[in-house]
This record gives C-alpha cells, sequence and structure tokens, in this order.
C-alpha cells in the first residue's frame, strides 16, 4: 500500500524524506511539500506515516488487496506514547486500533563511530561485532550437548 501526501497538511519538513529507507520520499522544490516519486518502489515500512508530525502522509490500498478500497489514517501521539491506526472503507465501515510506541527516540541509538573498534579475533568468532554488550546481557543463550 504506497504512501501518498496530503499536500495541504504537509509542512515540508522532510522528517519523512530523513527516515524512508528506500529514498522515495522528496521535497519538491517549488511546493516545499513532500511526494512519494516511484509508489511501486516503497517498501510499506509506514516509517514516513509514523514520523510525519503533521499527519500529511497516508495509505493508499490496492485494489486486490482492499477491493473495497480504504483509507488509513496513522496518528502518533509521544504525549500519549501511542499510534492509532484508523482504517476507513468506501462502504463506510471503519477500523479503529491503538498500540503503545516501541520504537527509541530519534537519536538515541549509538551510530557506528561511537562504538571502539573490534579486535580481530572477532573474524574467527561466531558473534556479531559488540555482543553479547550491545545487547546488554553477559552471555548469548546457548542450547546444550546431549
Amino acid at each position: 500500500m504506497p504512501t501518498y501526501t496530503d499536500m495541504t497538511r504537509c509542512d515540508g519538513c522532510g522528517d519523512c524524506v530523513d527516515i524512508c529507507p528506500s529514498d522515495i520520499m522528496h521535497i519538491d522544490p517549488v511546493y516545499r511539500r513532500s511526494y512519494n516519486i516511484e509508489p511501486n518502489f516503497c517498501w510499506e515500512c509506514y516509517s514516513c506515516v509514523k514520523a510525519c508530525s503533521q499527519n500529511a502522509i497516508d495509505v493508499r490500498g490496492y485494489a486486490d488487496f482492499a477491493p473495497l478500497g480504504h483509507k488509513v489514517r496513522v496518528l502518533r501521539e509521544p504525549e500519549k506514547g501511542s499510534i492509532s491506526w484508523k482504517i476507513r472503507y468506501r462502504d463506510g465501515r471503519r477500523k479503529e486500533f491503538t498500540f503503545p510506541i516501541r520504537t527509541t527516540p530519534w537519536g538515541s541509538i549509538k551510530g557506528p563511530s561511537e562504538y571502539e573498534a573490534p579486535d580481530l579475533s572477532g573474524l574467527t568468532s561466531q558473534l556479531l561485532a559488540h555482543e553479547p554488550t550491545a545487547l546488554h546481557i553477559d552471555a548469548l543463550p546457548t542450547l546444550k550437548r546431549a
């Protein structure tokens, strides 16, 4: 379900552009509003929808997925700690869901340059870099041999 921007709500802040993993959300240079340059390449991750502080980005359903057609609105309310999804079908039915926000705050994750360089002995280990320290555990769980 590709995303599209409601131009009357968008303020051109660019948060959707910054967070889009497929780099398809862009800011129009004339109107200073975001738009999806290639809906067919949308990963449907909804990162832009959740990041939009103006609630200007909607999701359009595919005809084969939602034959009645629908519109999805996502309302992120950080002060309440929730994300609400509202689905409106063409026949008038509505579905509403509310979930807690489980993402980390913007900028709270350490970047790669903030970790110490791994030593060369890690090349022969099955552990990923900085495991288990980055997972905040003492050791990874292991299976006991029978």
